[in-house]
């Protein structure tokens, strides 16, 4: 993959190297493009992007890859008394350019700078728009006030978690749990949450073999190539 890679969209499939190919921390390559097919053909493959500004477009496919199937969330029950008093309100699939802004800017505690590139932030608005992207919008209870979001990239019955912030306290669990729960009632198989993490862990999130979670993305997705 080399600068100068072509634009791919969403209908054009680009053949990654096998995610066995990937070293230790599962780096798979460097180069290409954040055009629609290629971000498309990489979450079908199993792979995603991840890297800085000024860094070449890197690319991971780590194993085990940590993962939540939908029926095994598990709610903290302080948590769950906040949803059942609906202390926010939730809409799905709006909002996104104001999530991703605010992903992209929020103070991550141990983090220096985001993996949130400018051309990373209008790549995933352009996949927005085809389709491709599921949001929780969290508003502070009968207001317009974004308290709150998270996003990820779906194919089929896969999803690939991305990011999520929080203005208010819980805000961004508030949001997590309800659109887990909406995924589930619409089929989801399976949510990539990427990278481990205590935060989802406590959610039901678990470590999986790299070769199974291919196999269910496989079966839960339908691939086009032209």
């Amino acid at each position: 993959m080399t600068s100068g890679f072509p634009y791919l969209d969403e209908n054009q499939y680009f053949e990654f190297p096998h995610p066995d190919t990937a070293d230790s921390d599962g780096f798979l390559g460097a180069g290409g493009n954040l055009s629609p097919g290629m971000l498309i053909s990489a979450y079908r493959q199993g792979i995603f992007p991840w890297f800085s500004e000024g860094d070449p477009v890197l690319w991971f496919s780590p194993d085990p890859r940590f993962v939540l199937f939908p029926e095994k969330l598990h709610v903290p029950q302080r948590l769950e008394r906040l949803l059942k008093k609906e202390v926010f309100d939730v809409e799905f699939n709006t909002n996104f350019t104001q999530i991703i802004g605010e992903c992209k800017n929020a103070d991550r505690p141990g983090q220096r700078g985001t993996w949130i590139t400018d051309g990373m932030e209008k790549a995933y608005i352009r996949l927005f728009e085809l389709g491709y992207i599921f949001t929780a919008a969290v508003f502070e209870k009968g207001s317009r006030s974004l308290a709150g979001g998270v996003y990820g990239v779906r194919i089929g019955r896969c999803c690939f978690g991305e990011s999520m912030f929080a203005k208010i306290p819980d805000a961004s669990k508030y949001g997590f749990v309800k659109l887990v729960r909406q995924l589930e009632r619409e089929g989801v198989a399976i949510i990539d949450c990427q990278m481990k993490t205590a935060h989802l862990e406590r959610f039901g999130a678990e470590m999986i073999p790299r070769n199974v979670f291919l196999e269910i993305i496989n079966k839960n997705q339908k691939i086009k190539k032209d």
